[in-house]
């Protein structure tokens, strides 16, 4: 079987690595690309060893550990995947004789924070898996680049989009959860994908039910007839056909006075707490409108709520859609509109 891994320079800045392994008990790693010392390779060849014997590493599935290892930082947090390549797995399921080469990727930076982009680093490895081809002119050409930049491409777009947008990023995050379509043109291609994950991380997506999100990605292409739209092709992106509200605001600040510390990882918590709280609104409402439908002061309360909470717009919306199946709680939410029009 085989095996692969990545790993930290001496100097802390993010690396990584690759090895095999025969098909054994005891599974020897046969190393397939690495950037750390000779010494701290072999100390992480043996922690993936341990864990690979206890069979505590599922296929496609990374896990997050601390590791101690013979480099300045002393313990780093290593990030680590099992997988088999995706054409030769195809062929082990046909030809049951046939044993499938397996690789594990490390990834080491800095502490254990890595954690907080697991999920994004198994799509990393994911796209590692469909185009692995252990020929020497693609390993040098493609594996290798792609191992060493794991640090930029899967942990950094977030950090990029908040730097490129500022102040702007308001009307980026009301996009995001408002459902509305976005256009990015002239771009190159990296800002392209930054903004498209940027939006993706910052919808709530996942966390509201899915026939709520389709409804509410219709009503909003409907309502508005054309999406917003970012150019690029200055220094700065200028927007277009753009909203915006105070929640939005107060969220953006938090984000670009993140951006003076330059940690990618604070703005991944900064963007779920933004969520949490904007999920923490809908709730609050939705209680709102279920007390409001049989008690006049609690309408009231509905409407205050609306208009203090900094998303009113937002919020209408998504429980318009919501309990649009429900004749009294619609009535209440058709009161609610007319009260913030007037």
């Amino acid at each position: 079987r085989s095996s692969q891994q990545g790993a930290d320079s001496g100097d802390g800045s993010p690396s990584s690595a690759a090895a095999e392994t025969p098909s054994s008990e005891d599974f020897s790693l046969s190393l397939l690309d690495t950037n750390l010392p000779t010494e701290a390779e072999t100390e992480l060849r043996t922690f993936i060893a341990k864990r690979l014997t206890k069979g505590a590493l599922f296929e496609g599935m990374g896990n997050v550990a601390s590791v101690g290892l013979s480099i300045p930082e002393y313990k780093v947090g290593c990030y680590y995947c099992r997988f088999q390549q995706e054409n030769l797995l195809e062929m082990a399921t046909l030809e049951s004789d046939i044993n499938a080469p397996e690789y594990v990727v490390c990834f080491l930076g800095g502490s254990e924070k890595e954690d907080t982009f697991r999920l994004e680093l198994d799509k990393y490895v994911q796209s590692l898996k469909i185009n692995l081809n252990l020929e020497q002119k693609t390993l040098e050409t493609y594996i290798n680049p792609y191992l060493r930049s794991w640090f930029e491409n899967a942990i950094c777009p977030i950090q990029r989009v908040v730097q490129l947008f500022q102040e702007k990023l308001a009307f980026l995050l009301h996009a995001a959860l408002s459902y509305t379509p976005v256009e990015v043109k002239n771009a190159d291609e990296r800002t392209e994908k930054d903004i498209s994950r940027f939006l993706a991380a910052a919808s709530l997506q996942g966390l509201v039910q899915e026939g709520t999100m389709t409804s509410l990605c219709i009503a909003m292409t409907e309502e508005q007839h054309k999406s917003m739209i970012i150019d690029c092709s200055g220094p700065q992106p200028q927007l277009h056909n753009a909203g915006s509200n105070r929640f939005c605001e107060d969220w953006m600040h938090a984000f670009v006075n993140g951006a003076e510390g330059g940690n990618p990882f604070l703005f991944l918590q900064i963007l779920e707490n933004f969520k949490l709280k904007a999920i923490q609104d809908i709730n609050n409402l939705k209680r709102f409108i279920r007390q409001a439908e049989m008690n006049h002061y609690a309408l009231f309360k509905c409407y205050l709520f609306l208009k203090n909470c900094g998303s009113g717009d937002i919020l209408l919306k998504i429980v318009k859609v919501e309990h649009a199946e429900m004749p009294e709680a619609r009535n209440v939410v058709t009161v609610l509109e007319e009260f913030m029009r007037e």
